[in-house]
Order: C-alpha cells, then sequence, then structure tokens
C-alpha cells in the first residue's frame, strides 16, 4: 500500500476533479507486478492502469501496452486473461469504483478476472461510486479494509474537500537557505508540474505586490493548458495592464482585498510568500513546496512560526518536493 501512496501522491493536485488514487499489484510469489495510479480525469483509474501492467508482466502480450481507453483496457483483459491474476493480489488507495460512467466499473473487473484478495484504504464517500467492496464480497473476493487508513486519507483529503466545499493548497518555490526571491528557482520539471496543476485549478490567488514586482504570467504554457482564473489580492486596483498575466485569452482577472470570490471556486491554488502564507493560513488546507538545491538570494519567510506535518515526499531530477499540512491540521475551508 505504501508503494501505491507513494506513485498517487506523484500526481496529486493533476487528477481534478477526481481523486488522486493508486494501486499495486502482488503476484503469486510476492513479487511487484505493478505500480500505478489515476493521472487525470477521464483517463483510466488506478485498477485499470495496474491491472494493464500486471497483464503485460504475465504474459508478455504486447498489444495491450497500444491500449489506452479505459473501456478498450477492460475489453481486452476480460477477452485474454486467461487466468493469469489467478492467487494475485491488489491493493488500492481508495475503495474499486462501482459504477459505470466515463469509465467501466472497476470492482466488476477485478471480481471478472479471478483476484481473490484485495486491501483497500480508504473507503470511496461518493454515493455515485461507492460500493466497489460489496460487489467484491458477493464475488467471494477476500477484501480487508482501512489498510493505511490515516495515509490513505490524507491523500483523498482534497477530493473529499471539493467534493462537498473547496479545496485551498499554498504553493511555493526556495532554495537551500530559504530564500524565495531574485528569478527562477526551481526545475524547469518542477515548473512544468505546476503549470499542469493550473491547467485543471479553478482559481489562482496571489499578492498585488508580487504582481508588480515579478510581472507574471501565470498560465499553463508549459503543458499547452488552460490558464485557470486569477485573483490578485490588492487594497490598490491599479496595475500596469501589460503584466503577462492580463494578457491571457479566455481567463478572469480580479483584484480585491478579500478572499470572498472564493465561494465561486472549488480547486484553489495559492502562489505567494510570508504575507500571503499569513493571510491564508486558516483556510489552507495542505502546502507544496518545491526545494531547489541551490543557494541565493535574500528574501525569506521571516518571523513566521509554525510546524508541518509532512504527508509526502518525492524527488524530480533536480527538486524535492513536500507536500505538507499544518501540524494539528488547523487550517479549514
Amino acid at each position: 500500500m505504501k508503494l501505491a501512496l507513494d506513485e498517487a501522491w506523484k500526481y496529486q493536485g493533476l487528477t481534478y476533479p477526481n481523486p488522486a488514487v493508486g494501486c499495486t499489484i502482488v503476484g503469486s510469489s510476492g513479487e511487484i507486478l505493478a505500480v500505478e495510479a489515476h493521472k487525470r480525469a477521464g483517463e483510466p483509474h488506478a485498477e485499470i492502469e495496474a491491472l494493464k501492467t500486471a497483464y503485460f508482466k504475465l504474459t508478455n502480450d504486447k498489444n495491450i501496452l497500444d491500449i489506452n481507453s479505459s473501456s478498450e483496457i477492460h475489453k481486452y483483459l476480460l477477452n485474454y486473461h486467461n487466468n493469469c491474476f489467478k492467487n494475485s493480489s491488489l491493493y488500492t488507495t481508495l475503495e474499486p469504483c462501482s459504477h459505470i460512467g466515463k469509465t467501466p466499473s472497476c470492482a466488476t473487473l477485478i471480481a471478472d478476472l479471478g483476484i481473490k484478495k484485495i486491501f483497500v484504504g480508504s473507503k470511496d464517500i461518493n454515493k455515485e461510486a461507492s460500493g466497489g467492496n460489496e460487489i467484491l464480497k458477493k464475488a467471494d473476493v477476500q477484501v480487508q479494509t482501512d489498510v493505511l487508513l490515516n495515509e490513505c486519507e490524507d491523500l483523498l483529503k482534497p477530493f473529499n474537500s471539493w467534493s462537498e466545499k473547496r479545496f485551498v493548497f499554498f504553493k511555493w518555490a526556495q532554495r537551500l537557505n530559504g530564500t524565495i526571491d531574485n528569478g527562477v528557482i526551481s526545475s524547469k520539471k518542477s515548473r512544468t508540474l505546476v503549470h499542469a496543476m493550473r491547467d485543471v485549478c479553478d482559481l489562482l490567488v496571489i499578492g498585488g505586490n508580487t504582481v508588480r514586482t515579478d510581472r507574471p504570467t501565470l498560465d499553463a504554457r508549459l503543458v499547452n493548458g488552460r490558464a485557470p482564473d486569477v485573483l490578485i489580492l490588492s487594497k490598490t486596483k491599479e496595475f500596469d495592464k501589460s503584466i503577462g498575466l492580463f494578457g491571457v485569452k479566455n481567463r478572469k482577472v480580479i483584484i480585491s482585498d478579500n478572499f470572498s470570490l472564493f465561494e465561486n471556486y472549488k480547486n484553489i491554488m495559492i502562489e505567494g510568500g510570508e504575507n500571503m502564507f499569513e493571510l491564508t493560513k486558516d483556510f489552507v488546507k495542505y502546502y507544496l513546496c518545491f526545494i531547489s538545491p541551490s543557494i541565493g538570494g535574500e528574501k525569506s519567510f521571516i518571523g513566521l512560526d509554525y510546524k508541518f506535518d509532512i504527508l509526502n515526499i518525492q524527488k524530480d531530477e533536480q527538486d524535492i518536493i513536500m507536500w505538507m499540512k499544518q501540524e494539528n491540521d488547523r487550517g479549514s475551508n
């Protein structure tokens, strides 16, 4: 399950409005056959990605590698599995879905493929998709629930938050000495990840002083994506409209001295420094920090006294990426 969790965290912030989910499949001799995750809304669920990978490893049937549609993967596995999953076990961070929507039911496929043991982290609270565990039990699949439950709940929290109201997270990049100023800090890969997150965000929040100083564009050009609406938090409404963010098509730019606009959005990313951190601390759920292996700059988070629980640590080609929440989870929406 830990492998599934770590894989799913790589796509946290990218799957909206779907949850981030990870899945591991273990063979009859305890070997790892697949570790996969749901990558983007509309694409195959984590279980389907893992079953596809495991099937290839078990059969060496390369034809399945060319299939990307969830429904087509379902059909192919049902037609050609030939009981290759017998005595395999499946671990998933979230109860397999029961409904047929943009993708077929994962629970039904797992049962039909003859997998007899499944380990589940979180229960699905989505009424439309829940019930997968019961489908599996009725098919005589052994289902163990609440595996690494707290960790799976932390992974699922963004989905639960925007399903009920909204999810707000705060992102920043810093160097080893804590500085956050003087130009580009994080790697190209990290910046591409942030652009992919912007592509699925409803709203991006930034401070007026940052806009005037950095003159950002705040789009998703590195992934050819959609630019989110922007809230500039500022007491004064005068800005140089030649600043890049004002020239992006099909986006709203709102200048306001408060956060009442949040009522209109579900998935909100905040980018900023010390002042923005303080202003948003009571409704930010998660914090995302990119740490660059460099030293330089002058400005850092000074005078703040906060402690965090680390939810997940990743490393790309250069940077360290940390998802965190405030210790004791003070944030609320």
